[in-house]
């Protein structure tokens, strides 16, 4: 049976927030999988991270990452290039990113 791998649903730069800040203690590794804040309302949104150029981010520092929505269907027609968004543990804020791509053109936000 063959596998379909889907194309990741955004390319976006993620700055993970320093440890002593509240950030991470580890290294984020591609796979890395935490929520995010889109600006819905109490709704948190899980993706997967594949950084670009890099396997891993240590706390403090900015990478771009492809990332895959478990739930794309929340975003549709939404996003953007420069739309901005939370990356989370939990209630926890560890990092802040930026959308550079929409991929999955069901999420793209027309005017």
């Amino acid at each position: 049976m063959a596998v379909t791998v889907r194309p990741p649903d955004i390319e976006a730069e993620i700055s993970y927030l320093p440890t002593a800040k509240g950030g991470r203690r580890a290294p984020a590794v591609s796979g890395y999988r935490p929520t995010h804040d889109f600006g819905l309302g109490g709704t948190l949104n899980d993706a997967a991270h594949e950084y670009i150029d890099c396997e891993a981010v240590a706390p403090g520092e900015t990478a771009r990452a492809n990332m895959w929505f478990l739930a794309p269907e929340y975003q549709e027609r939404r996003l953007f290039p420069g739309f901005k968004f939370t990356v989370q543990e939990g209630s926890r804020i560890v990092g802040h990113g930026v959308v550079a791509k929409v991929i999955n053109e069901a999420l793209r936000y027309e005017v």
